[in-house]
């Protein structure tokens, strides 16, 4: 199994992201999953960067640590647009750079700055063209007849990620994704559908309550609990061999840890040591 560090790029400075990136490549942490959003859900006022613009900031800061997105929203850019983006991070980070995608989960902020009125749905099929035009463009072909192709192309292959559990989003991983995502609020969902979208490898988003030094054991699953009271089943707590086995239990080849808040140098440190280095069994 592979950990990636999830880091939302929100109440951030540049810094303090690539700090973080740093100190998860130091620490044993495979790649780090940066969010897409214009403001943050439920939380507008807060600052936040661009996806792939502090993407590209981490991949010039880091050197082996993989990069990518939970999830990039499709409509936010062109597939086009977004082909040449993920190609040239790809070259820039030296193949480093993975895409994750999805159709955007969150409206309000597609109608609240007029991107599309489109309604669910309607946003999965068009999620189903773009992935059809990126994967042509990517392979050197024109997306559309009588089109263009761009160069370069990628590397070597970028991967590409697919989340979701409902039925476009589960076909689009069989039949094109190398890695299929399940979030935090949906992990209930896991076993139903794990089936459904072989050959892609299998990863969970999964957030991680880590005691503090002091607590009781417990505590800090507590606490994350009644935070976030709507995604029970994705936060794991207690001891670090009681989160073990509840992540070794998911039986999943790639875990994205969501630490739970605060995210900070500490707590990253301590999964690493707690978890990702701890001896088997």
């Amino acid at each position: 199994m592979e950990y990636w560090l999830f880091l939302p790029q929100a109440r951030l400075s540049g810094d303090d992201v690539v700090g973080m990136a740093r100190l998860a490549e130091e620490t044993g942490y495979v790649g780090a999953a940066l969010i897409d959003h214009l403001v943050m859900p439920l939380a507008e006022q807060q600052p936040l960067f661009e996806a792939m613009t502090t993407a590209t900031w981490v991949a010039a800061h880091t050197t082996t640590l993989k990069l990518g997105h939970l999830v990039l929203c499709d409509a936010l850019r062109h597939p086009a647009t977004l082909a040449k983006q993920a190609v040239t991070l790809d070259h820039l980070s030296g193949g480093r750079f993975e895409l994750g995608i999805g159709w955007g989960s969150w409206a309000r902020e597609l109608t609240g700055f007029g991107v599309t009125d489109q309604e669910p749905k309607e946003r999965a099929a068009r999620l189903v063209e773009s992935v059809a035009t990126i994967k042509s463009l990517w392979a050197g072909e024109p997306a559309l007849e009588g089109g263009l192709p761009q160069v370069p192309l990628p590397l070597t292959k970028i991967p590409l990620l697919v989340g979701g559990v409902g039925p476009t989003a589960l076909k689009l991983a069989r039949e094109h994704a190398d890695w299929w995502n399940i979030t935090a609020p949906r992990l209930d969902k896991l076993d139903a559908v794990r089936d459904q979208v072989a050959p892609a490898r299998l990863s969970a988003h999964l957030m991680v309550a880590l005691d503090r030094p002091g607590e009781e054991p417990g505590t800090a699953l507590a606490r994350a609990k009644k935070q976030f009271p709507t995604f029970l089943t994705g936060i794991v707590g207690g001891t670090p061999e009681q989160i073990r086995a509840e992540i070794e239990a998911l039986d999943v080849e790639r875990v994205y840890v969501w630490l739970a808040p605060p995210l900070d140098p500490w707590a990253i440190v301590a999964f690493a040591d707690q978890i990702i280095h701890a001896p088997a069994g």
